[in-house]
């Protein structure tokens, strides 16, 4: 379902796990700063509404979205994190700059992911336009910041708990 019939931000509450023994780091983007720190609160309210304690948040800034993931690599090199979670907002523009950045973001952080065994939530925003962006974060479209810490704390516990139920998938 496309976003624009969607609120980003509704999820139920009942099927996230508890946060309080995880840890996560989150990296914001300074680029297009009103609309990652809109992200950023999004997220971090979002963790702690889930129990996630203050003191296993770690937060580091970086320049742009393309420094996303390796700033995820050093704040994961610096603490034991469950999750990183990484914020940032690419504007499509007059140039195909946004492939190029969007596309290294992706694959940073699902190399990152793979390499190390932890998740690495990509809460990256693609608008074609700045209006765009203020919808997914807080506007109308809800916080994509609050979709990132959802899949955050359901990745972290899926790696904490692997031995949870087993489900069929169809197969």
């Amino acid at each position: 379902m496309a976003s624009a019939l969607k609120n980003l931000s509704a999820y139920d509450d009942a099927t996230i796990p508890d946060a309080r023994e995880l840890t996560f780091g989150i990296v914001v983007a300074e680029w297009n700063a009103h609309i990652t720190h809109a992200l950023y609160e999004g997220c971090y309210d979002t963790l702690l509404k889930h129990g996630a304690k203050p003191d296993n948040i770690h937060t580091v800034q970086v320049p742009g979205s393309f420094e996303l993931p390796a700033g995820a690599r050093i704040l994961h090199g610096q603490h034991k994190l469950d999750a990183v979670i990484c914020l940032g907002c690419v504007i499509k523009g007059e140039t195909s700059h946004n492939e190029y950045i969007n596309n290294a973001v992706a694959q940073g952080l699902t190399s990152l992911s793979i390499a190390t065994g932890s998740p690495f939530i990509f809460g990256v925003l693609t608008p074609n336009d700045e209006q765009q962006a203020l919808d997914r974060a807080g506007g109308q479209h809800g916080n994509k910041g609050v979709e990132a810490a959802v899949t955050a704390i359901r990745m972290a516990a899926l790696k904490k708990n692997p031995d949870q139920e087993k489900r069929k998938i169809g197969f």
